[in-house]
Parts: structure tokens; sequence; C-alpha cells
């Protein structure tokens, strides 16, 4: 047949490509997704109606093709689905994306937020034209009697349909690239955006040939022959295994699938296969990797698939702030996406998933801990951090972990929350009543102080990971008459008030002549004197920080919203022994300089046992001490 058709798709509306061009899509290589996810979409509703028998003809395989003709300047996206009568053409490419396009130029002109608006549009077959300076469609629907149909359009409001040259059932989608966009008539560029967002598309998508060996007889020696032949290339694998029954599956093919999505990394720990169809419908695999200190190097590391076409590694709408450090799959086709699939729409289905995700991590921990406490506290060092952040961010997530989430010892013993607090209470209670659980955040730079605390037969936890301040904060807050100490924030007899208190051997007289010794000594701001009576075997001098002033400051370092506290000068208490000999020999010795010698090399002792001697003043003490020996 002739030309049937010549049309304008509005004379109302200004062209709409530019407003495409410039604002429905950030990256403009997503013009393959959309047009292989169409051609997909294509080969599986032919496939759903001749399930349904509604279609009687020959399916022959499914396969979606993407070829590249570098000298015509041409891509072609290929598949054997349904294909479009004309009158389907009209309906499907111009009704549908055009039939607003006034309304959608006239909102957009006052829009905040373009996406709002685009979201609301069938535009995804227009992404073409982001790539393309003339688009072209040969098509020949199934439906018997049907002729086959030719759709071009420059990129302007003007369309035509005439005759098809398409012999067979499907869709041709063939691109003229602007000079632009010639980048994508490479080869590798293409298969590079194919296996990006195709890799585990449900219908085989190929992609030129590769050469495979196969069986070729005998030679001379009775040795087996082989030959090359070249094979279609197909780029994907179209049944991942979130799209099985986790009967189906064994530990191996877990492991499998994690190395085809990050090839150079660690095993992970265990992982959660997600599997819901109400109120929501979700899939996917969630991977516990074994987590590192450094936050930012683990995040992005879910993929977010829609009908397994890949839509981004940007989730955090999805999936809480805290499981951002998982690994793995999720795929919804319940999750709102406008037409450029890059942003997420607000939604309540959003919310819905979100909470799952945490019920079905928090019910996974839970599980491993009841059924292999041994393997689960093994497990701990590499997910402590993970669940401590949860626990810190999410209320939900808090009461369901408070039953497994682990406390570690400096004996690298295990409890959880309520056994630790069992464990010390009878010796670690002040007298308020509160229960005083003491930490290190560095038993090998703290471990004079954890010695001492253990004199006193009181237990240390190990408190490191970067998270631990504001969990140790959290704890505090949940948790009834308790609270957290530092092991270096006091003297060991001074980090639980009780009601007894040792006598000092010093009278008034001689406790204010040893104080002023000892502030000549320091001749330094922002270090504060006391003479504490304490036992003789404890250290003759401490230094240590306020619990409260040490963790705000701390917390502001970590950017914890406490600029104030980090803004504020160093403030450190020195606690003199009263009755350790060392200040019976200062008392003694009648010559200032010596005395002066004696409480300065006390002095550099305790600062060398909290990491705070360098420089000068440690150059000098090392010569101090060889003096003194």
């Amino acid at each position: 047949m002739s030309i049937e058709e010549k049309g304008n798709i509005s004379i109302h509306t200004e062209n709409i490509f530019p407003i495409i061009k410039k604002f429905l899509y950030s990256d403009n290589e997503i013009f393959l997704r959309e047009l292989v996810s169409n051609a997909v979409d294509a080969v599986q509703k032919i496939k759903r109606l001749a399930a349904l028998g509604q279609y009687n003809g020959e399916l022959g395989n499914p396969l979606v093709e993407v070829a590249v003709d570098e000298a015509q300047k041409t891509i072609t996206i290929s598949d054997n689905g349904l294909g479009m009568t004309a009158e389907e053409i009209k309906k499907y490419i111009n009704q549908v994306a055009f039939s607003g396009a006034s309304e959608f130029v006239e909102k957009f002109k006052d829009a905040k937020d373009a996406n709002e608006i685009i979201g609301k549009f069938g535009l995804g077959f227009y992404s073409a034209f982001m790539v393309a300076d003339l688009v072209e469609i040969q098509t020949l629907s199934y439906q018997d009697g049907a002729e086959p149909a030719k759709w071009v359009c420059d990129g302007s409001t003007s369309y035509e349909i005439s005759e098809g040259s398409r012999t067979t059932r499907g869709t041709d989608i063939i691109l003229h690239i602007n000079a632009e966009s010639e980048e994508f008539l490479s080869k590798f560029k293409l298969e590079e955006i194919l296996d990006k967002y195709g890799k585990f598309l449900p219908v085989p998508i190929k992609f030129g040939t590769t050469t495979e060996q196969e069986p070729d007889g005998e030679d001379e020696e009775g040795k087996p022959k082989t030959k090359d032949v070249e094979v279609d290339k197909i780029i994907n694998t179209t049944n991942p295994i979130w799209t099985k029954a986790p009967a189906d599956l064994s530990d191996q093919d877990y492991l499998d699938f994690y190395k085809q999505l990050y090839p150079f990394g660690e095993d992970p720990l265990f992982w959660i296969h997600l599997n819901v169809d109400y109120p929501f419908n979700l899939t996917g695999v969630l991977y516990f990797p074994k987590v590192k200190n450094d936050f930012d190097m683990q995040r992005n590391k879910i993929k977010l698939f829609s009908r397994q076409v890949f839509i981004t590694d940007e989730v955090k709408d999805i999936v809480p702030e805290f499981l951002m450090l998982l690994h793995g799959v999720i795929d919804s086709p319940d999750i709102p996406l406008n037409v450029s699939r890059s942003f997420l729409q607000a939604d309540s289905n959003v919310k819905k998933i979100n909470s799952y995700i945490t019920k079905k991590v928090a019910d996974k921990l839970a599980e491993l801990f009841n059924k292999d406490r041994k393997g689960f506290e093994e497990k701990w060092s590499d997910i402590g951090l993970f669940v401590k952040y949860g626990m810190v961010s999410e209320e939900k997530f808090y009461d369901k972990a408070k039953d497994f989430a682990l406390l570690t010892n400096t004996k690298k013993e295990h409890f959880t929350i309520e056994e630790y607090k069992e464990k010390v209470k009878d010796l670690q209670t002040d007298k308020n009543g509160q229960v005083v659980l003491i930490y290190s955040n560095d038993p090998a730079k703290q471990d004079s102080f954890i010695q001492s605390a253990n004199k006193q037969d009181y237990d240390v936890l190990v408190m490191d990971s970067p998270i631990d301040n504001h969990f140790i904060n959290s704890l505090e807050q949940k948790l009834e008459k308790t609270s957290l100490k530092r092991v270096d924030s006091s003297v060991a007899s001074k980090l639980i008030e009780k009601d007894e208190n040792l006598e000092s051997v010093l009278s008034e007289e001689q406790s204010k002549t040893v104080k002023e010794v000892f502030e000549k000594a320091i001749s330094k701001p922002g270090y504060n004197v006391e003479i504490v009576a304490l036992n003789p075997e404890e250290l003759p001098v401490t230094v240590t920080m306020d619990e409260f002033m040490r963790r705000m400051k701390d917390m502001a370092a970590m950017g914890g919203g406490m600029g104030f506290y980090g803004n504020m000068p160093d403030s450190y208490k020195v606690a003199i022994n009263g009755n350790h000999k060392l200040v019976t020999r200062i008392l003694q010795t009648e010559d200032a300089d010596a005395q002066a010698k004696l409480a300065k090399q006390a002095v550099d002792l305790a600062l060398l046992a909290q990491g705070m001697l360098t420089g000068a003043d440690l150059t000098e003490f090392v010569s101090r001490s060889v003096e003194l020996i």
C-alpha cells in the first residue's frame, strides 16, 4: 500500500521532544533499557495469549535482538512478540504519548518538579529521540490477516504511517543515531549498557554472535577433535535465583549468584530470600557481607529491579538506612517510578516494603541466634556494627534486636544485653541503684585502666566500632537504671560510686602542699588537680577526661550534631593518689626541684598511659627517665 496517512500529533502544543531530552531522562543511555524492556513485554504478551488459547500460531523461540550498523549509523531492536497494526501504532505510539502533550507542556511551565508531571505520561518509547534524529518502526501484528506497517518520525510533531516490509510477527525499532550520540554505535558501549540493565531480563537478549567449540569427530590417533561454531551471543540469564523457590536452590546457588553480582567480593556470611505477594509484590535476595568499618565503601550495593529490569542502586527510600550495608537484589513491580524509572515517587507501598524488609532481616537474625548461638557469636564481629546501626536508627528493629544483640567483654565472652546486666549487677551497682557498664574503646591503649578495673573485680566491655558512641547513648536511653562509663574516665575505684571510701593518710596541710607541687609540675591550662584517697597499689597519678564531656566531643568528631562541645577546650582531671608511696617520698624531699621532677615524671607517666605524651614533652620524659635510672 502507498502512504496511508500523514498527520500532526497536535497543532496546539510546542514541540515536546526538547522537553523529553532535557528533563525526562538524566542519563541518555537508558534509551536502550526502555526499548529493550518494551520488546521483552511484547514477547511475554504473545506467550501469555498463547497460554490463554487466544493465539494458536507458531510461537517460535522467544527472542529480542539488538543490532548495530556503524556504516548506516543505526541501532535496531527487534522482537518476535505481539507486533502492531497501523491502528495500534496510532493508539499506542501517537495517542498515549501525545494525547496529553498540550496539558503536559502547560503544567510543565509552572512545575517545581518536572519528574512529578513526566511520570503521568507514557513517554518511555520516546527516549529513542534522545539519541536518534529519525526513528522508524517496522511491525507485523499477530492478528489474522494483519498487514505489515511502518511508522516514521523525525523528532518533530509530524509522523508518517505506510505499508511496512516486515514478513514475520513482531517489531523492529530502527534508530538513526544523531551526530551527538555516535558513541552508542560502539558494540562495546552497547554491550556494557545491555549488561547493566538487561543482565537478568526474562527473555533471551541476542547481541551479535560468539564462537564456541563443538565436537568434530576424532583425529588419526583417535583423539577427539573440535571445531569453531558461530552461535548467538545471549547476554542475559533469564531465570535469576530470586525468581525461583528457595526449596529449589542450594547454598552454592546463592554463593554463585553473589559472585555474579560482585565478582571481587568476599563470600557473604548468610542471606535472606524475599518473596511476598500481598499487600505488594516483592522478590529478591539480600546478603549479609562482612561489614567493614568504612560505611561509605559498603553502600549502594543493593540493586533495584522492576520485572527483572535493572532500575538503580540508589535504594535509600525503599531500604532503611542501616540496611544499606547489605548487598543483593530487590525486584518489585509495585515500586512507583516515574517514566524515567530513575526516581522513586512517594507512595504507601514504599513504606510497607521498607517495614517488611526490616522485619525479615530482624527475623532472620533472631532465627540464626536461636538455632545456632555459637555460630552467631562467631559471626558477631562481622555483623555487630550493622546490628548496632539498626538499633540506633530504627525503633522497630531495636525492639527485636535487643534479644539477640551481643555485648563482648575483654575476655572475648559474649552476652545478650540482659545476660550482661545480670552478670555484673552485684558488683557494678552504684549507691543510687544504677548498674554501671564499664567499657573500653581501645583495649590496647587502655590496658592499664582495664587491669585496674579487673583488680576491683569489674568486668570491661569492648566498644570500639564507629557506631558505638551512638549505641552507648541509645542503651542508656533504653535500659532502666543503667549507665555506661569508659574505663579511663576515672580511677578504677571511682568508676562506680559506692558508700565506702578509703581514708587519706595525708593531713589537710599535706594535701594542699602536694596539690601545689603537682600544679607547678604540670603548668598547663585545662588540667585540674585533685588529691584522692585510693588503694596504695593504684597508680600514683591518673589523667582522665570527664565521661560526659569526652563522649560529647567524640560524637562531635563523628558529626553527631554536638559541634558546640567539639569547639570547647579540652579539660582533664588529674587524680593524685594521696596514699601512694610516691606522694610520701615527695613530702619527705626538701629540694623543690627534686619534688617537681618526681611530680613531673608521675604526671608524664599518666599522660603516656593515655597516649597524650607527644613531641618535645615525650623527648624530655625519655631524657628524665634515663637520668633517674
